[in-house]
C-alpha cells in the first residue's frame, strides 16, 4: 500500500479573518462585538481580541533590525542589560563605600548612587569610591542640580588621577531641574534650567561616557501615570532638554548622547513592553528633527534612546507586601523583553522601611534569575513579529506622538510645569486611578481585593526616606508640586483604622436558603469586608433566620450579614430587619436582588455587591462601627 502524504494546506486550509468574526459573534449568541471583546484601554485606543498577520501590514516597527535606526527593535545588537541597585550615600562615605563593595560582589554591575549636597567633597567621593574599579561598573549618581557640575569636577578629577581611560568609565549624573520644580515646587526660570544642564554638561565633557543629563518619568510612573501618558511627557521633557543645549551652543549629537531617561515600569505586561520599544522610535524621531543641516552619522548613533527602568511603587502595597515580588518580577520580564539598558527592582519592603538586606537580595536575583535560569539576555527583541505587541507598540506610538504634539503646542514641558500644567494633569489622573482602585475596576491584590484576612501591618511601618539635604523646606515662591500616592494607600489608611481601635469589628454571615448562591456570597463579603481588616465568620447554613442571628449574638458579631439568593431575599430580609432594627449589629444584605427598592422601604440600607464602590462603602460602616463607645 502506497504511502499516503498528508497535505497541511488541503487538510487545514486557510480561513479568513471575516470567518473568524463570523464565528465570534455567532458564539455570542447576539451580544455586541465590541462591547463584549474589544478592551477599550485607558492609553484612549481600542485593542482587538484577536490579531493576524494582515494586522502587520503597513506598520513601520516590522521593517528595522536591532541596532538600526530608528531602533525600535532595540539599540544593541544583543540584548545585555546593567543590573541596578542604588544605595544612599548621603550620610557616611565609609559605610556607603562597603555597601556598594558587597552588592558588587553579589551580581550588580551598576551603582545608583544618592549623595548629600552638603558632604560634596574630592575626599568624600573618593573614600565612597575606593576598591571599586572604576571601568568595571556604571556610576549613577544622584544629587542637587545645583551642585552637579562640582561633581562632576571632582569625578574628572578623580578618575584623571586613578589613572583610568575616561573612555573606559561610564555611568550618570542625573542633572534634571524639572524633575525638582514638580517634586519640590522650587520655581526656576527657563534659563536657569538651562543654565544647570549645561554647566554639568561643560563640567563632564572629559567623561565622555557619562550622561549627565536626566530625564526622570519614574516620577509620573510612581505617580499613577499611564503607559503613553509617562511616554509623552517623556519625550517632551528630552526635547525640551535637547532644545536648551542646541540653544546653548552644544552640538546636537553631543546634546542627545547626554540624555538618559529614567522611566517606570508599570503592571501591564504588555503594554509596558510595547511601551519601550514605541520610546525608542519616537526619540529617534525628535532627534532625527535636529539634523540640520545634515543627519549625520554621529547624530544617528546618538539617537539611540538610553533607559534606566525602575520598577513602579504606586503598585506597590504595605499589606500582603510578599505579593509585591509577583509585581516588580513581571515589570522586569517586561522592561528585559523590551531591551532596555538598566533596570532597578525596587524591593518589596520599600513601602513601609528602609530595605532589609533580604529584600535588596531578593530584589537583586529576580534580574540574575532571568539572566541566568531565563537567558532574557540571550535573545534580542524577542516580541518581534508578534502580532499582537507590534500592534500595541504602534497604537501607543501613536497615542504618545499625539500627547507630544499637544505638550508642544502649549509651549513644551517646561512652559507646562512652571504653569503648574503638568501636576494639574497627573492629580486628575491620579483621581481617576484611585476611582477605579476604590470600584475594583483596578484591582490591587491584597489591598482591594482577595487581602490577608488576619494580618497586621502598623508595627512594621518605618521610615523609608533619605534625603540629599537639598531644599528641605518649601522655597519662595513655590509653583504646585507632583502628585505622589500608591494605588492602595486609602485601602490601607482604612485597614489601619481598623487595626487601631479598641475593638476589631466582627462579621458574621448569616447564609441560609440555595447552597450556591449562598456560599458564593459569603465568600464575596468575607473578601469585601476583609479589605477594612474586619473579623469575618463564615458559616455552613441555617435553617432559619432567627437561628442564624442567635448564632450572630453568641459570636459577639457587629455586622451580620445576610447570604441568600435574590428571590429568597424578599423572604428572609424583612424577617431579619424585623429582629434587627432597633438592635446594635449593622445589618447587610448580600447582593442587589430585584427586591431591593422593597426592602430600602422598610429601613435596609445596606447592600454590597459587584457594582458598588468598595473603598466609600467601607469608610461608612468604619464610621458607624469605630466610634461605637
Amino acid at each position: 500500500m502506497a504511502e499516503e502524504k498528508l497535505n497541511m494546506l488541503a487538510e487545514f486550509p486557510a480561513i479568513s479573518t471575516k470567518a473568524w468574526k463570523e464565528k465570534i459573534v455567532a458564539d455570542l449568541k447576539g451580544a455586541d462585538f465590541d462591547k463584549k471583546l474589544v478592551w477599550r484601554t485607558t492609553e484612549g485606543f481600542n485593542v482587538q481580541p484577536f490579531y493576524r498577520q494582515e494586522d502587520l501590514k503597513g506598520l513601520k516597527t516590522t521593517v528595522s533590525a536591532p541596532g538600526q535606526f530608528p531602533y525600535v527593535r532595540g539599540t544593541k545588537t544583543n540584548n545585555e542589560w546593567a543590573i541596578r541597585q542604588n544605595i544612599c550615600a548621603c550620610k557616611n562615605a565609609r559605610k556607603a563605600n562597603a555597601k556598594a563593595l558587597d552588592v558588587l560582589s553579589k551580581g550588580v554591575n551598576s551603582l545608583g548612587i544618592c549623595l548629600n549636597a552638603e558632604k560634596l567633597t574630592y575626599r568624600y567621593i573618593k573614600t565612597l569610591l575606593e576598591g571599586i574599579q572604576l571601568d568595571k561598573v556604571a556610576l549613577n549618581f544622584s544629587v542637587c542640580a545645583c551642585k552637579a557640575p562640582a561633581l562632576a569636577n571632582i569625578l574628572v578629577r578623580l578618575v584623571g588621577r586613578s589613572g583610568y581611560d575616561f573612555k573606559a568609565v561610564k555611568g550618570s549624573i542625573n542633572v534634571d531641574p524639572i524633575k525638582n520644580m514638580l517634586l519640590k515646587g522650587k520655581p526656576l526660570s527657563r534659563e536657569k534650567v538651562a543654565e544647570k544642564i549645561v554647566a554639568t554638561v561643560k563640567a563632564a565633557k572629559t567623561l565622555v561616557n557619562f550622561r549627565v543629563v536626566g530625564v526622570n518619568s519614574v516620577i509620573l510612573n510612581n505617580s499613577g501615570a499611564y503607559c503613553a501618558q509617562e511616554l509623552a511627557y517623556a519625550l517632551a521633557w528630552g526635547a525640551e532638554y535637547m532644545t536648551m543645549m542646541t540653544e546653548a551652543g552644544l552640538p546636537n549629537y553631543l546634546a542627545a548622547r547626554e540624555i538618559r531617561f529614567n522611566m517606570g515600569i508599570g503592571g501591564n505586561y504588555f503594554m509596558e513592553l510595547a511601551k519601550f520599544r514605541a520610546a525608542r522610535l519616537l526619540w529617534a524621531k525628535i532627534v532625527e528633527a535636529y539634523k540640520a543641516p545634515i543627519f549625520t552619522a554621529a547624530l544617528k548613533d546618538a539617537a539611540k534612546m538610553n533607559v534606566c527602568a525602575e520598577t513602579s511603587r504606586f503598585n506597590m502595597t504595605i499589606f500582603d507586601a510578599y505579593v509585591n515580588m509577583l509585581r516588580t518580577q513581571t515589570e522586569t520580564m517586561s522592561a528585559a523583553l523590551a531591551g532596555v539598558d538598566e533596570i532597578v527592582v525596587t524591593p518589596f519592603d520599600a513601602t513601609y522601611e528602609v530595605p532589609t538586606e533580604f529584600a535588596e537580595r531578593i530584589a537583586r536575583n529576580q534580574q540574575l534569575l532571568l539572566k541566568e535560569e531565563s537567558h532574557f539576555d540571550k535573545v534580542v527583541d524577542p516580541a518581534a513579529g508578534s502580532y499582537y505587541i507590534e500592534n500595541l507598540t504602534n497604537a501607543i506610538a501613536a497615542e504618545a506622538w499625539k500627547q507630544f504634539l499637544a505638550i508642544q503646542e502649549q509651549g513644551g514641558m517646561y512652559e507646562m510645569v512652571a504653569a503648574g500644567k503638568v501636576q494639574e494633569a497627573m492629580a486628575a489622573n491620579l483621581k481617576t486611578r484611585l476611582a477605579d482602585v476604590a470600584k475594583r475596576k483596578e484591582v490591587l491584590l491584597g489591598s482591594n481585593q482577595f487581602p490577608n484576612f488576619t494580618e497586621k501591618a502598623g508595627k512594621k511601618i518605618k521610615e523609608t526616606g533619605c534625603g540629599c539635604g537639598c531644599c528641605k523646606t518649601k522655597p519662595e515662591g513655590a509653583i504646585a508640586t507632583l502628585p505622589v500616592a500608591r494605588a492602595a494607600e486609602e485601602f490601607e489608611t482604612l485597614r489601619l483604622e481598623t487595626e487601631g481601635a479598641k475593638k476589631q469589628p466582627v462579621a458574621f454571615m448569616l447564609t441560609i436558603g440555595n447552597l450556591a448562591m449562598r456560599i458564593a456570597r459569603a465568600q464575596f463579603s468575607c473578601n469585601f469586608l476583609a479589605c477594612a481588616g474586619y473579623k469575618v465568620i463564615d458559616n455552613n447554613g441555617f435553617k432559619s433566620v432567627a437561628e442564624g442571628i442567635k448564632a450572630a449574638r453568641k459570636a459577639k458579631a457587629d455586622i451580620i450579614v445576610l447570604c441568600s439568593s435574590d428571590d429568597e431575599y424578599a423572604t428572609y430580609a424583612p424577617q431579619a430587619w424585623l429582629q434587627l432594627e432597633d438592635a446594635k449589629e449593622l445589618f447587610i444584605v448580600a447582593g442587589a436582588p430585584a427586591c431591593m427598592e422593597d426592602l430600602q422601604k422598610i429601613g435596609i440600607e445596606n447592600f454590597i455587591h459587584v457594582r458598588v464602590n468598595v473603598l466609600e462603602t467601607l469608610k461608612k460602616f468604619n464610621a458607624q462601627l469605630l466610634n461605637k463607645e
